[in-house]
């Protein structure tokens, strides 16, 4: 994308809600176009500066408004990564809701598409079917940076349209994997490949977690989503933590609906042999903190598992059940860095670089 120093950029994404890697990669983002300012868009307004985010307008809003704020000046917008390609707009919904609100709104229409995609449109302000994919037009210039969508295969045809036509009008356009550059090219779209922004600011990690307090002593930073919340998973991945000899930090890398739970953190402490603690604070610098001064890390975030990778913590990408974390196996097909394995496959082996 050609840039000019006068006016904003703008960085989209789903920085507008509380998860590791759309936080960070809005941070890698702005530190890439300095010094040129940059403003933070999502598709919901929002204020993540207490845990180390921005403060985030609405997309459609920032459109609106910017001929009054910025003249004639070109509208430029970066989407600045994050699975956003296979993203639809009740997923992209729910997770912009309280987690309370989201329960109780998924239990009223979970199983009734047509009233969940007119409430999506509804709540969200746009009628995209993948809201988190803005398609450009004579007025703005759009580009997208190592972005993901290895479900995309599976989406319907008028959604695969739909980001196609978006990819076609962009400027420049890389993915993090080849699996997504694959479902692209089966659209006729033609993608370049770029490993995840946050691969790839190990610097700026640096000085992020740069005097912030470290845990003493050895331990396991570990972090699993909601979906792991079933009893035989709980005691299939309490077996391999037991297995360690190491204590346990669990953090939660989203507090998003969908996301991780803190209960099941505490479920699973319960479980363990080893000392096991739950680590209260969601900000950003405190999670890479944790995971940089850990023995090992193990996650279901993709970017709990960069994060660890920019520290050279070794680390294992977990999947709740076989065939699971597609993105995770797709992105380490790509570039490795670390292996996935599913819980149940875990019991038994041995895990040297994790053990006491």
């Amino acid at each position: 994308m050609e840039m000019t120093s006068a006016t904003p950029l703008v960085l989209f994404g789903a920085c507008d809600r509380h998860n590791l890697g759309d936080l960070l990669l809005a941070e890698v983002a702005a530190r890439r176009a300095a010094p040129r300012p940059c403003l933070f868009a999502g598709l919901r307004a929002a204020d993540l500066r207490a845990v180390g985010g921005r403060a985030v307008a609405p997309i459609g809003e920032l459109i609106a408004q910017w001929p009054r704020r910025f003249g004639a000046a070109p509208l430029e917008v970066l989407h600045v990564g994050g699975e956003v390609l296979d993203t639809d707009a009740w997923e992209a919904a729910v997770m912009l809701l309280p987690a309370a609100e989201a329960a109780s709104r998924i239990a009223a229409l979970d199983r009734r598409p047509r009233a969940r995609a007119a409430w999506a449109a509804e709540f969200l302000g746009c009628a995209r079917r993948a809201p988190y994919v803005l398609a450009g037009d004579a007025g703005i210039a759009t580009a997208f940076r190592a972005v993901g969508g290895v479900g995309l295969a599976q989406r319907p045809p008028a959604f695969r349209r739909e980001i196609a036509a978006a990819l076609r009008a962009a400027r420049a356009v890389t993915v993090r994997d080849r699996a997504t550059q694959a479902a692209l090219a089966a659209e006729g779209v033609a993608a370049g490949l770029e490993p995840d922004p946050v691969a790839q600011a190990a610097d700026l990690l640096a000085e992020l977690v740069a005097g912030a307090p470290r845990a003493a002593g050895d331990y396991l930073a570990v972090q699993c989503a909601a979906d792991f919340a079933d009893d035989a998973t709980l005691a299939a991945l309490a077996g391999v933590l037991d297995a360690s000899g190491l204590p346990v930090r669990f953090f939660a890398a989203g507090l998003a609906p969908w996301h991780d739970d803190l209960a099941l953190y505490r479920r699973l402490a319960a479980r363990l042999r080893v000392p096991a603690a739950v680590v209260g604070s969601a900000a950003v610098r405190d999670t890479c903190a944790l995971i940089a001064g850990a023995r090992g890390c193990l996650a279901s975030s993709l970017h709990a598992l960069l994060v660890a990778g920019a520290f050279a913590v070794p680390a294992l990408g977990l999947a709740a059940r076989p065939g699971g974390a597609a993105k995770l196996w797709a992105y380490a097909a790509t570039w490795g860095g670390f292996e996935v394995a599913a819980v149940a496959e875990l019991a038994g082996r041995r895990l040297p670089l994790f053990r006491a």
